[in-house]
């Protein structure tokens, strides 16, 4: 930020709140000089989102390097602060009664799921003056499906410097308008892949739901649905169908993309079957590319875990600052801190061998290794999987065969005790080194 005792503060700050995500910012800073100094720094006019983000978004172009495909994931989530009437600068939310803002930030994860980074992040709040008016016949510009073309756009800008990966944007339905499509085909390093959500006339005549459900079908895909809270896990089966159309919109030029559509046709009775289409403007003229881009589409859920994790785990929504200008840098931090948490969980089960004092304060490690097995910790760092293995624990986590790797709520506990555990370790210790001179 052009100034080193700022650059200082905010990495203290941002210590803080990464060692205990869930608490608040006086609890987080450990004491009222501390919380002061935090609310400063977010009150500083020369700290705000980019220069907050800047340095996260150079290092994560970094990590980009030499990485083959990038995904870049995105969505839009609204951030509820109507519990807090006093926010000034906040807008409605699905109605007058709610007050907040909204955020569409872009993840970039490797295809097997690694977060390399939140590489943007557009904010806005709506109008209450012209809140419920209707726009559908508005400029693009004027809609809030704009946001994911401006995240298209900054995707494309960061893609320049990395001529040698390959870089998708996968997009919701959001994103099925004909002017996303036609801007994919403007950047050769960007691959478009969207969930399409209308049903479009096409050059011929027909319609795109009509020719999907006649497309030939390369193959089938199988693989094991996973539980969540309310399903259980179950085998599935998709019949893949893939054929190369044409658009025809009303009002602009015809669009050549290929259509996808995944359909279970045999789901368990009772069950509504999963049936998902895409569009993309590259080739998928086998079963293996058709299935790339089907897995590409399911890495948006990365998104989604994001979103978990900045809310329930950050608790960014009870975040007591008076004005959006001060709300912002403080939830650029804890998009970094999310990621973080995101960042950890999944490299725990793609590099399970890599060496726990890689990623993890020593500090914390060795506390929690103390902690769990009360004796010394080794003189070699166990690997990265044990050690998070260990910290979930913490939170509850039983780690038993069929509970599978830890999630991110279980870490997101596990490691603001990893950090209690570690400052009382240095607490005993400097006692320790007084009482015996």
């Amino acid at each position: 930020m052009g100034d080193a005792r700022l650059n200082r503060r905010l990495a203290r700050v941002a210590e803080r709140l990464r060692a205990q995500p869930g608490a608040s910012i006086p609890v987080a800073s450990g004491g009222w000089a501390e919380t002061q100094a935090a609310y400063r720094l977010l009150a500083h006019e020369d700290v705000d989102w980019e220069a907050v983000l800047t340095p996260h978004w150079d290092c994560s172009i970094e990590w980009m390097r030499g990485q083959p495909v990038v995904l870049c994931v995105q969505d839009s989530t609204e951030l509820n602060y109507t519990p807090q009437p006093g926010i000034a600068g906040l807008g409605p939310l699905s109605d007058l009664r709610q007050h907040g803002l909204y955020v569409h930030p872009t993840l970039a994860v490797t295809p097997d799921g690694v977060p390399l980074g939140v590489l943007d992040a557009w904010r806005w709040t709506r109008d209450r003056e012209t809140f419920g008016e209707d726009k559908p016949h508005g400029p693009i510009e004027a809609k809030e499906s704009m946001r994911g073309l401006e995240g298209f756009e900054r995707c494309a800008e960061w893609a320049t410097p990395l001529p040698d990966t390959r870089w998708v944007y996968v997009a919701d339905r959001e994103c099925d308008i004909h002017e996303f499509m036609v801007r994919t085909r403007r950047h050769p390093q960007m691959d478009g892949l969207i969930r399409a959500a209308q049903d479009r006339k096409l050059a011929e005549g027909d319609t795109l739901w009509d020719r999907l459900a006649q497309a030939p079908v390369p193959g089938e895909v199988s693989f094991t649905l996973p539980a969540r809270p309310n399903r259980s896990s179950r085998p599935v089966v998709l019949t893949v169908r893939a054929e190369r159309v044409t658009l025809h919109p009303k009002d602009g030029a015809p669009v050549t993309v290929t259509a996808l559509r995944a359909r279970e046709e045999s789901p368990p009775a009772g069950v509504e079957p999963l049936d998902g289409r895409l569009l993309t403007h590259c080739a998928a003229d086998t079963l293996a590319q058709a299935v790339e881009w089907i897995q590409g589409y399911g890495a948006r859920w990365n998104i989604e875990v994001f979103f978990r994790i900045l809310k329930t785990g950050c608790r960014v929504e009870a975040l007591p600052l008076s004005t959006l200008d001060r709300l912002e840098p403080a939830l650029a931090l804890y998009f970094i801190i999310a990621w973080r948490i995101q960042y950890l969980t999944v490299l725990g089960r793609v590099t399970p061998a890599l060496p726990g004092d890689a990623v993890l304060d020593p500090a914390e490690g060795q506390a929690v290794y103390v902690a769990i097995h009360r004796r010394p910790p080794p003189a070699t760092p166990p690997p990265l999987s044990a050690m998070l293995g260990w910290i979930a624990r913490l939170s509850g986590y039983l780690g038993r065969k069929c509970d599978g790797p830890p999630g991110p709520q279980a870490l997101w506990i596990g490691l603001q005790r990893a950090r209690d555990l570690a400052w009382g370790m240095q607490l005993a210790a400097d006692l320790h080194a007084e009482s015996t001179g």
